[in-house]
């Protein structure tokens, strides 16, 4: 099952990819939904191999998954590949300069369902489909203005 969508940013491309690189706030704000996260690694500055331990609530049930970053290609790419029991997933986010002060930003999720009870959960999901499509991109979409506000602050 795949999610794609792109936003069209109003920043340069070198403040978004800071902005989407920043780990930590992240990390904040899934701890305030309740997730569980831990590092794994030892990293100090951004990079491939950076991982984490996270676990959450999801259609009733606690999951957790790792969580490692396979490709950094600043300031163009990340990349991020996840396994939980009986799945695996795939995320990717893309930057192009549209011009000094523009930003595509590109967004992809994938889930591979490996067991039976994931190829059902993935069949739900599917069901389901146009309203997580749209919640997806809603929330990509508030990322991005909300990106392209605090860059108009700074400027």
């Amino acid at each position: 099952m795949k999610f794609k969508t792109r936003e069209d940013i109003g920043a340069p491309i070198d403040y978004v990819f800071g902005v989407v690189s920043d780990f930590e706030t992240f990390q904040r704000k899934a701890l305030r939904r309740g997730a569980e996260i831990a590092r794994r690694d030892a990293l100090e500055t951004p990079g491939v191999g950076m991982a984490w331990d996270v676990a959450f609530a999801f259609r009733g049930k606690r999951r957790e998954m790792q969580v490692q970053l396979v490709d950094h290609e600043p300031p163009n790419r990340m990349s991020f590949d996840s396994r939980m029991p009986g799945m695996i997933g795939y995320m990717g986010v893309e930057l192009i300069a549209l011009s000094r002060a523009h930003t595509r930003m590109v967004l992809e999720i994938e889930l591979k369902p490996e067991t039976l009870s994931a190829r059902l959960l993935v069949q739900s999901m599917k069901l389901a489909r146009g309203s997580l499509n749209k919640r997806f991109q809603v929330r990509v979409a508030e990322f991005a203005k909300t990106t392209e506000d605090r860059y108009g602050r700074m400027v």
